[in-house]
């Protein structure tokens, strides 16, 4: 919970940077984000073309003048992020704040291992505020609905999923037990990487049994395989189904952003934060469009 002294509300030039970066609602934060995302996309693109080595002879100069140039203003506007909100370090470890930090690393750490660099491509995860600033309220929903199944199933899941650990281990004994080193089942470890595919039907066919009784169990491994795919697609629906919340109403805002706990949900005329009792920044009159 923040203190007495954070909930005070941000005013003068903290206030209005707040508004322009945090709040999509208003016109100049929604320029603000639709440059952020031309800029992150431009530098996604020049990433991209300069692991290419064709292009990297040619422009390989260029491309870095530009990679570099995204990275400075990137990590202006981290500081100015960091800068406009009560408790910067809270931001800092929030999900959108580490984003942030690690999209502009790579390049400082391609100062000194060159091929991190390219880890830049990180950067596509900041495109998830596209879902704030084109207010798709109702995805964001959804999509929190579900992390809540899949938070609500993870015991389940993590069940499945020892089961499915302990048959392909007896499934793989058994197939080197079958076939032997003369078929490619050289060991057991090789035999369980046999039944991880089989079992999940990828089938890379580097590996397949020659004998008659090996085949019939290959043949029921799979035939199992496309039954153990449905479990956890079930799971995860049923707790869907179970916890079905009400869609979110036209009163909720997608990009009111509380700045001392961060959380967004908030209704339009809301002037404190449902979640830590934070005064929420109000835009001046006329700047909602």
């Amino acid at each position: 919970m923040p203190t007495q002294e954070e909930l005070i509300p941000l005013s003068g030039w903290r206030r209005k940077l707040y508004i322009i970066i945090f709040e999509a609602d208003t016109r100049s934060g929604r320029l603000f984000d639709l440059a952020l995302i031309v800029s992150i996309v431009l530098s996604l693109l020049t990433v991209i073309l300069e692991s290419v080595a064709s292009i990297r002879q040619q422009w390989g100069p260029q491309l870095k003048i530009l990679d570099w140039l995204f990275t400075i203003l990137f990590t202006l506007e981290y500081l100015l992020r960091l800068a406009c909100v009560h408790k910067p370090l809270r931001y800092a470890r929030s999900f959108f704040g580490v984003v942030d930090l690690l999209s502009i690393l790579p390049l400082y750490l391609g100062l000194f291992i060159p091929e991190s660099r390219f880890l830049a491509d990180i950067r596509v995860l900041r495109l998830l505020r596209m879902f704030r600033i084109l207010k798709l309220t109702r995805y964001m929903g959804e999509a929190r609905e579900l992390k809540r199944a899949m938070l609500a199933s993870r015991r389940k899941i993590i069940v499945f999923l020892g089961t499915v650990v302990l048959l392909v281990i007896i499934l793989g004994t058994l197939m080197y037990v079958i076939e032997g080193e003369a078929n490619g089942f050289t060991s057991i470890p090789v035999g369980i990487y046999w039944a991880i595919v089989t079992l999940t039907t990828v089938g890379f066919g580097d590996i397949t049994p020659k004998t008659p009784l090996g085949q019939a169990l290959a043949s029921l491994v799979m035939i199992t395989g496309y039954g153990i795919i449905a479990v956890p697609t079930g799971i995860v629906t049923a707790e869907i189904a179970r916890g079905a919340s009400p869609t979110p109403t036209d009163k909720q805002s997608a990009t009111r952003l509380c700045p001392h706990c961060f959380s967004e949900g908030h209704d339009w005329d809301a002037r404190f934060c449902k979640h830590c009792g934070g005064t929420l920044p109000r835009p001046a009159r006329g700047e909602v469009s």
